[in-house]
């Protein structure tokens, strides 16, 4: 069925993590009829175990809900349909369609909010009602501020007794520049003000611009993979219309295929026959191939094709890099297919094939964030019921090579040697950490600890302050959030923007087993950490490999410079048993023989380190 495109309105839910905003989308579900009170569960829309187990939400989660207004007289809007500019007013009994995407919180998914983001023409700005504003609450105000989009802003849990709802919109005011009086108060809990708030989406947020009779455009915004059916993209329409049986282009690769089935998120997937310019839904054209499909591809229709693509998405830049294999090797193949499936839903993942003297064969990852690691890590494990080692994380580094070469390092086992190195680059980060003002002596010891730049201070109010510090990313990645949460005493939270690369004085940490390097536990680190670090790594190796035949020299190493070692002694056989009394000379001579076949092991002996001891090292490193 066809919808007038001023009829629609194309909105995300955006917070900090644990202000509400899935519990909200389930009153949405309910307020609308899309479910009803006996099939009602929190959390409706995250439909991953590892979302309901963490109580978080990890993807976008896409819904399409039908509202009919209650209200006469609804303020006049003007909108551009068609290229014609007019002037719309609900009606009583005017029914809406409501495009809603719910998104995460967490600082690792912002790139999932960046995309539902150019898929909308508004948002509803969540803050919780005790907590106020947070790090993630002003960077994604500032995000939808950057894509020129409406913004609802919304105080929720208003029913808790400690909620604080005057200080918290005095925080929006100052920090967002927020009026107070446009501030709409809800719980999502109880459903108090949510009536009041679907209104306020459909008088605030502007119907979606786009041409029905243009050639069709539509945004590709997200894909998952369907065992039965192939590919399931996701799609947002821009300009035209897509109906079954169409015959589509994907302009990106220039791929044709013919639509066979085509939808929308009600919540589930329901088929409809076909979407046109302002909607939001879902196709399936029998696509075999994950590699046809890009996030923030454009498609087209094959007879009528547009004249150019959309403008899609900036490439998401991973932060953190690790290894994965898989703990049997034969599980190699399997990890690969679950790797490609897994891209097709999460683009801002990505892999290539590597291989360790340790490991075997595996792949190099590339991750957003710790978290964002540790998800894609269970994903994988859960779903295709493959046991994996992970190495140690490490973040894209710079090298400038003395003949002028920029070369670009996400494996410490890419380090050229220090002579070709002209410059060591490290990735720095502005960390906003919104604190109690108790707190910000504490906060300040921790990042100068991590060698972080004092930037400035703001006042949100007499109790809580913004401090803005430059740091590597590096320091960031490992545990400065956990350290900021026991600081804080769970009060602080953290957000990063990236600001570019900065020379550094980096060096590569060896571990060398035997006079061998083991390329899996090479690592990057400041020279001023190194020494610590490599004491560290070589009395942790020393608890867990094995005594053999011969003396095993355990080294920590920077270039050809010694650091650290440890040395597991050899396991002795008393060859003098069978003397008894007699003359010294026998012993001495089983000595000296014994003496030298073990010179002649050592220098052809070869060291089994067991994979248990690259497991415990590796989580002795995180």
């Amino acid at each position: 069925m066809a919808t007038d495109p001023r009829l629609i309105r194309n909105f995300s839910i955006i917070a900090h993590i644990d202000h509400g905003k899935s519990t909200l989308a389930d009153q949405f579900l309910l307020k609308t009829g899309a479910i009803t009170k006996r099939d009602f569960q929190n959390q409706a829309l995250d439909s991953m175990d590892l979302e309901r187990e963490r109580g978080i939400t990890i993807r976008m989660h896409p819904v399409t809900l039908y509202h009919r207004s209650q209200e006469s007289g609804v303020r006049g809007q003007e909108s551009e349909v068609g290229g014609q500019r007019s002037e719309i007013r609900g009606q009583d009994g005017t029914t809406y369609e409501l495009n809603l995407i719910d998104t995460p919180g967490h600082v690792d998914f912002s790139y999932e909010v960046s995309r539902s983001l150019a898929a909308c023409e508004g948002v509803i700005l969540l803050v919780d009602a005790f907590q106020g504003v947070q790090a993630q609450t002003v960077a994604n105000a500032f995000l939808a501020m950057e894509h020129d989009l409406a913004i609802v802003p919304v105080m929720n849990k208003i029913d808790l007794e400690m909620a604080r709802p005057d200080v918290v919109a005095a925080e929006m005011e100052q920090a967002l520049g927020i009026e107070p009086a446009s501030i709409l108060k809800v719980s999502g809990k109880t459903g108090l003000g949510v009536d009041e708030l679907i209104q306020a989406v459909i008088d605030r947020i502007p119907p979606p611009p786009g041409d029905a009779a243009a050639p069709l455009r539509a945004l590709v915004y997200n894909s998952h993979f369907d065992t039965y059916k192939g590919v399931v993209v996701y799609v947002r329409v821009r300009e035209g219309r897509i109906a079954r049986g169409q015959k589509i282009r994907l302009m990106r690769g220039g791929t044709e295929h013919d639509i066979i089935e085509i939808g929308q998120f009600r919540p589930g997937m329901t088929q409809c026959d076909e979407l046109v310019a302002g909607q939001v839904g879902y196709l399936m054209a029998q696509i075999k191939t994950l590699s046809d499909v890009h996030i923030g591809d454009t498609v087209t229709e094959a007879l009528r094709p547009a004249a150019e693509a959309l403008t899609g998405y900036k490439e998401p830049k991973p932060m953190v890099f690790s290894g994965l294999y898989p703990v049997n090797n034969q599980d190699f193949e399997t990890l690969r297919e679950a790797l490609g499936k897994l891209k097709l839903n999460d683009s801002s993942f990505t892999y290539q094939p590597e291989n360790s003297e340790g490991l075997g064969f595996g792949f190099r990852c590339g991750f957003l964030g710790m978290l964002h690691r540790e998800i894609i890590q269970q994903r994988l494990e859960r779903e295709s019921e493959i046991e994996l080692v992970i190495t140690a994380p490490n973040v894209t580094y710079e090298i400038l090579t003395r003949r002028g070469e920029i070369i670009e390092i996400d494996n410490p086992q890419k380090v050229p040697d220090a002579g070709q190195i002209e410059e060591f680059r490290e990735p720095f980060v502005r960390s906003s950490f919104l604190v109690p003002s108790e707190n910000i002596g504490d906060i300040m010891q921790l990042c100068t600890e991590r060698r972080g730049i004092y930037i400035r201070t703001e006042y949100l109010s007499p109790a809580r302050a913004i401090l803005v510090y430059e740091m590597p990313l590096a320091e960031i990645i490992y545990d400065l959030y956990d350290k900021l949460k026991s600081a804080t005493k769970g009060y602080g939270t953290m957000d990063y923007d990236f600001l570019g690369y900065r020379p550094a004085d980096l060096v590569r940490l060896d571990i060398l087993v035997h006079g061998k390097r083991v390329d899996a536990l090479s690592t990057i680190v400041h020279r001023a950490f190194a020494d610590r670090r490599g004491r560290k790594l070589v009395k942790k190796l020393r608890g867990e490999i094995d005594r053999h035949l011969f003396e095993i020299a355990i080294q920590a190493a920077i270039g050809s410079r010694i650091i650290a070692r440890e040395t597991i002694s050899a396991v002795k056989k008393n060859v003098t048993a069978k003397c008894y009394g007699g003359d010294i000379t026998r012993k001495r001579k089983l000595w000296a023989k014994q003496a030298a076949g073990k010179k002649r092991m050592k220098q052809v002996g070869q060291v089994e380190i067991p994979q248990e001891a690259f497991l415990a090292v590796l989580e002795s490193d995180q």
